[in-house]
């Protein structure tokens, strides 16, 4: 577990002025609407959210018998496509709001799914997890509620096993017009009116479409997963882009990408083969100079045997 950072210059839509300020309001206002929370969901997307959910959980791509990390687990619907498309493994659904999961919890952990869902409490800034322990990570509609951003990003990558990915569903940028303009009414005039009058509390629709409006656009989230450490990183828009699913790796370990390199002692052995035909072929310079110096060798003689039928001649004169 790493420390939250602390800083007081941030934008909230709650009017918090530290991340720990900010994090107990969100987490109040979705303990007020938590009973509620489920219905409106459906209600204002018009049951999209269902397949919003199913198209996050398989981008997750956990191997069989992870555990997989649910965090701003909420009701925990994301937790339970999950168990049902990976049955083979364990979900962590964290979230920051304890009424949150206890609705969810009587709701849907019933007939064994108990036994496979576990839902805790707790801060996405701070996760109470050991390093590289989830074989993937899932967060939907809930990286707007945590600032900064970046200890999210950080946790998520630490908790991480190499190799994992982290799959984020969240609305995209709300100041971008979208069905000409159709869907930014709805979003400024219509969600915190309906909101309001299903839930009883104005407070949080209203927080939900100042968030939207104010969230960054695709393009820069992504630079936000990268500059973090993940790679291979996409999004993918859904409903003209009122719904983004973002997907980021995490790096495998530099070991395993140096696989290749185990050609480098073949190479080595080539060069020793060489080295020890090297020799071979100059010892045959030595030869051929011994026999240049036999060749060579009774022309040195001729002056010898010259000298010394000299004085024979001269005897005979």
């Amino acid at each position: 577990m790493t420390k939250p950072s602390d800083q007081s210059d941030m934008n909230s839509a709650t009017g918090a002025t530290t991340p720990a300020e900010h994090g107990k309001r969100v987490a109040d206002m979705f303990g007020r609407i938590a009973g509620w929370y489920d219905f409106l969901n459906h209600a204002l997307s018009g049951c999209q959210d269902i397949y919003w959910r199913y198209r996050l959980a398989k981008a997750a791509r956990p191997k069989p018998g992870e555990t997989v990390l649910d965090l701003a687990a909420g009701t925990m619907d994301v937790s339970v496509e999950l168990m049902r498309q990976y049955p083979t493994c364990k979900v962590a659904a964290l979230d920051f709001a304890l009424p949150m999961l206890e609705t969810g919890k009587a709701k849907k952990l019933k007939d064994g799914r108990e036994d496979v869902i576990f839902p805790v409490q707790a801060d996405g800034r701070a996760l109470p997890l050991p390093k590289e322990c989830m074989g993937a990570a899932t967060i939907a509609f809930g990286i707007r509620n945590i600032l900064p951003r970046e200890d999210a990003y950080n946790e998520f990558f630490r908790v991480l096993k190499p190799g994992a990915r982290l799959c984020i569903l969240e609305f995209g940028t709300g100041s971008k017009r979208v069905w000409k303009g159709l869907y930014n009414f709805y979003l400024d005039k219509l969600l915190p009116f309906i909101g309001d009058r299903i839930s009883g509390d104005p407070g949080a629709y209203r927080y939900l479409a100042e968030t939207i409006k104010t969230f960054p656009d695709e393009r820069a989230l992504a630079q936000e997963l990268v500059d973090a450490g993940f790679e291979r990183v996409y999004h993918v828009p859904m409903m003209s882009g009122i719904v983004y699913l973002h997907v980021g790796e995490k790096p495998k370990r530099k070991a395993q990408a140096a696989a290749p390199k185990k050609a480098a002692p073949k190479k080595a052995a080539a060069e020793k083969a060489v080295a020890k035909k090297a020799p071979a072929k100059k010892k045959a310079t030595p030869k051929k100079a011994a026999v240049k110096a036999e060749k060579k060798a009774p022309a040195k003689k001729k002056p010898v045997k010259k000298a010394v039928k000299s004085p024979k001649i001269a005897q005979k004169k």
